[in-house]
């Protein structure tokens, strides 16, 4: 598998995600820079977790695939299944319906959460009310190349 790299502009590897992109803020979600996409992708999918809740590990807070192949992802992907201004691509059904959903742990709970890039060989043909666990169903055998970001927030 080729490298990929998943960097933001809204915070670096490790870094504290700030306000404006949390369920304590506006809710946006981050913008993303591709490198190394290899020549033969598809489509994109983006997956967003948090690795530190305490009862459901890796809890799903956005799934969203059939992106187009795209080095710059800009920031604030609207609402609802269907993302016209992204090609189509499809949000599914996370702790954010149909949408992203940022960071939201408790009151001076401090959690990490991993948003996972994946570039396919094919397109995903799946309802909007599917899930992650269909999503990465779907994908197996299509994933050219894979990349995480993470980032951190404390709820204060």
């Amino acid at each position: 598998m080729q490298p990929l790299t998943v960097k933001s502009n809204a915070f670096e590897e490790g870094g504290l995600i700030p306000i404006r992109y949390t369920a304590r803020g506006e809710d946006l979600s981050p913008d993303f820079e591709l490198e190394g996409i290899v020549d033969h992708a598809e489509s994109i999918a983006i997956t967003c977790d948090d690795a530190s809740h305490p009862l459901f590990p890796n809890y799903n807070h956005w799934v969203i695939w059939n992106i187009p192949v795209q080095e710059i992802i800009k920031e604030g992907i609207p609402r609802g299944a269907t993302v016209d201004s992204l090609g189509g691509a499809i949000q599914g059904i996370a702790y954010g319906r149909n949408r992203y959903k940022g960071p939201k742990p408790p009151l001076n709970a401090f959690h990490t959460y991993v948003f996972t890039v994946y570039v396919l060989d094919c397109k995903i043909d799946l309802s909007p009310k599917s899930r992650k666990r269909d999503l990465l169903n779907q994908m197996e055998g299509h994933i050219l190349q894979q990349a995480t970001l993470l980032g951190k927030f404390k709820n204060r």
